[in-house]
């Protein structure tokens, strides 16, 4: 059961301008099962994405990345569950590249401005036929429909939108959706996910600005530590806000659409973990005063990733000794652990290599019994901090992936 997360109202979540979305059936695992998401787009957007850094990666990722340097831009997303189009190798890409031809026949558009994406078994090939046949059955939808439509393992759609001041008097909006519960370690987003605003953003700034955002949020995420083949993660800009276009990192607008938009992507990458499949307990690990954030990722994520340390917290165990070993083996040279410092919660629990004098077993134990936790690592070394979210492994994970082929 997802942690502390639900399904939104359909009130809750925004249309943008510019876009169109459409669901339907292909019957590519589930008979009965939308399966099938197309996005639609105006012309004169920009689009920016980041992929998986698997050397495994899917067809559809290799095809996203030549058709996203085509000079006519992007006017289609289309997404399938049920097959992932990975280990697929060249009849896997021309696979994917038959769907994009049909998706640009319907929409009216070019082969290269179509971008593929897949999610679900890996190592089978992509049912291109039933895919093709369902595109022109495809039916209007609302994104909370999408969000469910992109679902694999999820327990809960995913969907989120923002809308804020950006520039002196314009609002601008933003949609977004996401899928993931297992197989998530991103290199740089989630399996999938997708955000949609209405500003006006040139092509290479939103790269960046979506390089930037995958950073603080899809690249802090971890629910099992395995980096999925597929993961994709895109922004795009439709630029139907009405206000100039936003060309420049130094424009003071560049930093009020961050923020905007990485408060949306935080809450859709936090809400995979959430997901997690099995999880019992969402979990934020603060490392600070690192020499680097790459440092504090490390030890982060070297807590995150322990069996042993997520197993203790879903037996809310405060198992101390698991958790400095973690901080032990993360890799960073010259760790001066008599500095280190830990908390559970507001809990101190280790200081000065050893057992805090003023931790008691009661209180760690009190500490752990939320399904919400926080633990902070203060190494002394430097200024720099980084934030990672993650969840427990319960026996439902073990169960759930034992079954998920069948």
């Amino acid at each position: 059961m997802a942690v502390n997360l639900r399904e939104k109202e359909a009130t809750e979540i925004l249309a943008v301008e510019g876009t169109q979305v459409f669901i339907g059936q292909a019957g590519i695992k589930k008979p009965n099962h939308s399966d099938l998401t197309l996005i639609i787009l105006n012309n004169n957007n920009t689009v920016g994405a980041v992929f998986t850094q698997n050397r495994f990666c899917a067809a559809p990722v290799h095809i996203a990345k030549q058709h996203l340097v085509n000079e006519n831009g992007i006017r289609a997303l289309i997404i399938n569950t049920g097959n992932a189009n990975a280990g697929t190798g060249i009849q896997g890409r021309e696979d994917a590249l038959a769907v994009c031809k049909a998706v640009a026949h319907q929409v009216g558009c070019a082969v290269e401005q179509v971008l593929p994406f897949s999610t679900g078994v890996i190592l089978e090939p992509l049912p291109v036929d039933k895919i093709n046949q369902a595109l022109p059955n495809l039916k209007p939808a609302h994104w909370n429909d999408a969000a469910r439509a992109i679902m694999t393992t999820d327990t809960v759609p995913k969907a989120a939108s923002r809308e804020g001041k950006v520039g002196d008097n314009h609002i601008v909006r933003a949609t977004g959706i996401s899928k993931g519960a297992g197989m998530i370690c991103p290199n740089m987003a989630t399996m999938l996910g997708f955000i949609v605003t209405d500003a006006k953003v040139s092509q290479p700034v939103l790269q960046m600005l979506t390089q930037e955002i995958a950073d603080a949020s899809f690249n802090s995420i971890t629910v099992d530590g395995d980096t999925s083949t597929n993961d994709s993660f895109v922004i795009v800009a439709t630029g139907k806000c009405g206000q100039s276009e936003i060309d420049n990192i130094a424009d003071p607008r560049y930093d009020q659409l961050k923020e905007l938009l990485e408060g949306l992507a935080v809450e859709l990458a936090q809400a995979i973990v959430r997901d997690g499949e099995g999880a019992t307990k969402f979990i934020t690990i603060q490392v600070e005063n690192a020499e680097s954030r790459e440092e504090a990722r490390k030890v982060a994520y070297a807590i995150a990733h322990s069996p042993l340390v997520k197993t203790a917290f879903f037996a809310s165990d405060p198992n101390l000794g698991r958790l400095l070993a973690a901080i032990g083996y993360s890799g960073i040279a010259h760790l001066d652990t008599d500095k280190v410092r830990l908390w559970l919660g507001d809990v101190l629990v280790a200081e000065n290599g050893g057992r805090a004098a003023s931790y008691t077993e009661e209180a760690g134990q009190e500490v752990m019994k939320p399904n919400e936790i926080t633990v902070r690592v203060d190494l002394q070394r430097g200024n720099a901090q980084a934030t990672i979210y993650t969840c427990d492994l319960s026996k439902e994970y073990v169960a759930i992936n034992a079954d998920y082929r069948s």
